[in-house]
């Protein structure tokens, strides 16, 4: 199955940030999109409050510069229809989502995306990669019947894992790097050695008090007799 390749260049402050409850409008929002039949969109913002609806959630990463997602978008839009039409009468109820992995570099990290267009499966916890040809009826299928026959990715590599988490975290910390690197160098106009020099002095200064907090949970404390 052909993919665009995600480019390897760090993305900038726009990035995901980290998970934080939904408002109230961003969740109607992504209720209307449900109840209109047409694909929803999650970031980092609504992402976990989300999935927490107790469906299965069909998701596509995609970029705006791909040209394979651009083509399949209209394809992709019949998919999310046929799904959600069917949620009133089937027992297996699937949201069809899609995430701009290109911005929403977190989650694209989360999940280990490394091309677009690609398609996740996720039943709670349980998430399955779509390998198959892209159309319509392929991924309805997929996400109806088919499923069981794909492995399941291990929880502990999978995004609500603790490599996936860690994989989030850190590129959540290369972004705001990346950030108050371009704020010190184009709106402080510093040099770029002045920049890195206050970033690395930042960096020494947050790692010396986590090592001397754990020092001291670490402690060893005495015995009660």
């Amino acid at each position: 199955m052909a993919a665009a390749q995600a480019p390897k260049t760090a993305s900038s402050s726009t990035a995901a940030s980290s998970s934080s409850p939904l408002s109230s409008s961003s969740k109607s929002t992504t209720l209307a999109s449900a109840a209109a039949g047409g694909v929803i969109v999650l970031n980092a913002k609504n992402f976990d409050s989300s999935l927490r609806d107790g469906k299965v959630w069909l998701i596509e990463f995609y970029a705006p510069w791909c040209g394979h997602c651009t083509r399949f978008a209209p394809t992709y839009e019949q998919v999310a229809q046929t799904l959600h039409s069917q949620q009133p009468t089937s027992p297996r109820k699937v949201n069809v989502a899609k995430i701009d992995g290109a911005s929403e570099r977190a989650l694209s990290s989360r999940f280990g995306v490394r091309a677009f267009p690609t398609f996740f499966l996720v039943d709670g916890w349980t998430v399955r990669e779509y390998d198959g040809n892209r159309s319509k009826e392929l991924l309805v299928k997929f996400a109806t019947e088919t499923y069981e026959d794909v492995e399941p990715v291990p929880f502990l590599f999978g995004p609500f894992g603790p490599m996936g988490q860690v994989r989030a975290f850190l590129m959540r910390c290369g972004s705001e790097v990346v950030g108050m690197y371009e704020k010190l160098t184009k709106e402080k106009g510093l040099s770029p050695l002045v920049a890195m020099a206050i970033l690395c002095s930042v960096g020494m200064g947050l790692g010396l008090v986590m090592i001397v907090v754990v020092g001291i949970l670490l402690l060893p404390k005495a015995k009660l007799d």
